[in-house]
């Protein structure tokens, strides 16, 4: 007599797959270790890790599955070792706390690694004492959104990155909090990849750190308090919008370093409180647009080796130097701009200045040259030199001239000084 089989085991005899499974990780399940579950789990099955402290790692996951914490679910690298290291496509980790991975001065240690793998989704994680926390390496089409990040770092040398891609392509950054670590942020030979509505905040180094990085978008996040806000190098095609930067502080602080980048668009930022809002060396053929440059100490330099950029409707306010140079001669305008230092006139009432503005004060040149004569900022000397260059404007550079200076602060609906 024959017994008819089972639909279920008919399937699994036709060489269907069967669907994906949830499983289960904690004190009371069958599964007492995450890394035992992912050696079990088959491909597309979800992992859901109970509350606990697991000691475990490194953990690898070598075929695409959904690792779910559920609140409390903690892995802990006590302090010697990564705790997850990702390379299958179509990964998802979501929910979990790493921490403690410790540092090495041998290996980029991190607390979740990702190396040639496609469609990953590192979603709502919190990463606490890690010396690397997410690192990314030549991979493509991933989603890092919405995570917390927070170190303790004291010295550059002993720091890893908060976020770290490198080799990577079509990467969306996105709604993370980064605290504490060196860089909290650093792309190199990244493309075509979008850092969006991120705050990275303390940092030793930079909050945003870029290099050999194409046709990248990094827009809405605030870089607040970090060794220097960001640095952009050695790149091109760049858009930068309606970022903050804020009170990035100190002799080296910038809010924005641009060093040997092109081609690149720099649009309704907010610089504020910075050491330094823009520094430009080897930047050419830039946009700069729509931006605020309120109470710092150096708005904007821009050096000798930078060339063709245009400023355009930017706002400078309550800045000690607006711009700065170390050259007599540039190929970079300013048309437009508003500019609280401005005392010329507007007889036919359009609200454009009838007489250009100078932004480089002469006594600015002076500090270049010699930067302990900052301590004479106040003085009536300093007072003296600016009121003589701008009667006979002979040794600030003629070139740095805003020609139709804006008679009031230029809104658009999104800002208000």
């Amino acid at each position: 007599m024959r017994i008819p089989l089972m639909p279920w085991v008919a399937v699994v005899l036709a060489g269907a797959p069967l669907p994906a499974q949830e499983i289960h990780v904690g004190p009371e399940s069958h599964y007492r270790s995450i890394a035992a579950a992912v050696a079990a789990a088959s491909p597309h099955d979800t992992i859901v890790v109970e509350a606990g402290r697991y000691l475990e790692g490194p953990i690898e996951i070598d075929r695409p599955l959904t690792l779910l914490g559920r609140p409390g679910a903690i892995l802990d690298g006590e302090g010697q070792r990564e705790l997850l290291v990702v390379g299958a496509d179509s990964v998802t980790i979501e929910g979990m706390t790493l921490r403690n991975t410790g540092l090495s001065f041998t290996e980029d240690r991190a607390a979740l690694r990702v190396e040639e793998a496609r469609f990953c989704t590192i979603r709502s994680n919190r990463f606490e004492e890690t010396f690397f926390g997410i690192y990314l390496a030549n991979a493509g089409d991933c989603l890092v959104e919405d995570n917390v990040l927070e170190a303790r770092a004291e010295r550059e040398t002993r720091a890893g990155n908060g976020i770290h891609l490198w080799y990577s392509t079509r990467i969306t950054i996105e709604g993370n909090q980064v605290r504490g670590h060196r860089d909290g942020i650093y792309f190199e030979f990244v493309e075509d990849s979008l850092v969006r509505d991120n705050v990275s905040s303390h940092n030793l180094r930079y909050g945003l750190h870029f290099m050999f990085s194409d046709g990248c978008t990094y827009q809405s996040n605030a870089f607040v308090r970090n060794g220097a806000g960001v640095a952009v190098m050695y790149t091109s095609n760049v858009v930068m919008e309606e970022n903050d930067f804020d009170e990035n502080r100190g002799g080296a602080a910038f809010g924005l370093l641009l060093k040997e980048i092109r081609d690149s668009r720099i649009a309704f930022n907010r610089f504020r409180r910075n050491s330094v809002g823009v520094r430009m060396e080897g930047a050419n053929r830039l946009v700069v647009e729509g931006n605020d440059f309120v109470a710092n100490g150096w708005a904007v330099q821009v050096l000798a080796n930078s060339d063709g950029s245009a400023f355009t409707a930017n706002n400078f306010v309550g800045n000690s130097f607006d711009v700065s140079t170390n050259s007599r001669s540039t190929s970079s305008t300013f048309s437009g701009n508003y500019w609280d230092r401005y005392r010329g006139y507007d007889l036919n009432r359009d609200g454009v200045g009838d007489v250009p503005f100078r932004p480089v004060r002469l006594f600015s040149l002076v500090v270049e040259q010699n930067e302990p004569a900052l301590v004479l900022q106040r003085s009536l000397l300093v007072q003296l030199l600016d009121l003589a260059e701008a009667v006979l404007p002979v040794l600030t550079p003629r070139g740095l001239a805003d020609a139709d200076p804006s008679l009031k602060p230029i809104d658009t609906p999104w800002r208000s000084l």
